[in-house]
């Protein structure tokens, strides 16, 4: 790495915040996709699309983490990207019907452009340019069977997307990770700005559902429930997790940097995306029919959405530190046992309920994290001090 790439531990820019916008765009779409689709084939669906999404989306955070994105070529490269994920985000809804090909096209574009605009960003440093040079066939040929599958009909194109998903999202995972570099405030704090404006898609999708029906007194009381689910979201990832987070990957280097950036964030970070599109989904139902009984697939993504979530730690406690603790797995436990519960009770009681095991968790961790609690907040103002 050169020398002015080790020194810019940069914020992130503008212009990355625009295209996070953009792929939130698209993450809402999913929603739509469950919306439209409230079965099991539908729930499969969004979520393999909305799989390939983050695939792309951490493809240029890595990107981005290394090159500057105010930079001229980097820039305009960027923006062209970013019109093709608008594309695709367009044909989500389709994107296993009429609209395939256009998904796959406009998708297949993209990991043109970012995989050119990593290598060449990349030719004065021979270790990065061959750690790009593994994963590109992996990353394009994926792609290209994301861009067939929108050629075939039936079980043909969810099997071939699931290949897809296998070879290029998957297959890095299994590649040699040498060479590769990780900025860790940087890389940070863009994974946590994905997951706060996609938190805020879930704000969203209360106040949509909320517009669509008359605003009760059990739909006020669901709204703010709602809020309370969505607040823990952001209070289970923010507290502390960040500046934990940022200090193991600053304690480390070279190829343990890189795996474990890797694992926490571009793997594991997906479960939680998943978690909080499926309650945003969710909630419009719920909204909709607080003093009635959920469907099944409303109900397991009520109830299943937030246990996701909530596993998605456990798995990183898991990678980090060999253990999976109590507070959260037990949480993810409940919240999955409710899943049989939100069929039978009114929609508004399922959704207390959930908001119940949040509160629980938060008053736990109060309690049981202090001291953790104390010392990320420490290194949260060492680390603005410096």
């Amino acid at each position: 790495m050169s020398e002015s790439q080790a020194a810019r531990e940069h914020r992130v820019t503008p212009l990355e915040l625009l295209l996070d916008l953009v792929f939130v765009f698209a993450f809402t779409q999913v929603t739509t996709v469950l919306s439209d689709n409230p079965t099991w084939s539908g729930v499969g669906h969004g979520l393999l699309i909305l799989a390939a999404l983050w695939w792309v989306w951490a493809a240029f955070a890595w990107l981005t983490n290394t090159l500057d994105p105010d930079d001229g070529a980097v820039w305009g490269t960027m923006l062209i990207a970013m019109a093709a994920i608008f594309i695709a985000a367009l044909a989500v809804p389709e994107a296993f019907g009429r609209h395939g090909v256009v998904f796959g096209v406009a998708f297949l574009i993209v990991n043109v452009m970012y995989l050119t605009l990593y290598a060449l960003g990349a030719r004065n440093d021979p270790d990065l340019l061959a750690a790009i040079l593994r994963v590109a066939p992996l990353s394009l040929g994926g792609a290209a069977l994301i861009t067939a599958a929108g050629f075939v009909h039936g079980a043909g194109r969810s099997l071939l997307w699931l290949t897809a998903l296998a070879v290029g999202f998957l297959g890095p995972l299994f590649s040699n990770i040498s060479g590769w570099r990780v900025q860790p405030a940087h890389f940070i704090e863009r994974h946590g700005l994905i997951v706060i404006i996609a938190i805020g898609e879930s704000l969203i999708a209360i106040g949509l559902g909320a517009r669509s029906t008359a605003l009760d007194a059990g739909v006020i009381v669901a709204a703010v429930l709602g809020l309370v689910v969505v607040t823990s979201f952001w209070l289970a990832y923010f507290d502390f997790f960040p500046a934990r987070a940022q200090q193991l990957l600053t304690d480390r280097s070279g190829i343990e940097r890189a795996a474990l950036a890797r694992d926490v964030y571009t793997y594991l970070h997906l479960p939680m995306i998943a978690g909080i599109v499926l309650f945003a989904f969710a909630m419009k139902e719920t909204l909709a029919h607080v003093g009635n009984e959920l469907d099944v697939i409303p109900a397991l993504a009520l109830c299943g959405g937030p246990a996701l979530y909530l596993l998605a730690y456990v798995a990183l406690r898991l990678r980090i530190t060999r253990t999976v603790g109590g507070g959260r797995l037990t949480a993810a436990i409940a919240c999955a046992l409710l899943i049989p519960v939100a069929l039978v009770v009114p929609a508004l009681v399922a959704l207390a309920l959930v908001a119940a095991v949040w509160v629980a968790l938060h008053a736990y961790e109060i309690i049981w994290w202090r001291e953790a609690r104390a010392e990320a907040r420490a290194l949260r103002a060492s680390a603005s001090a410096s």
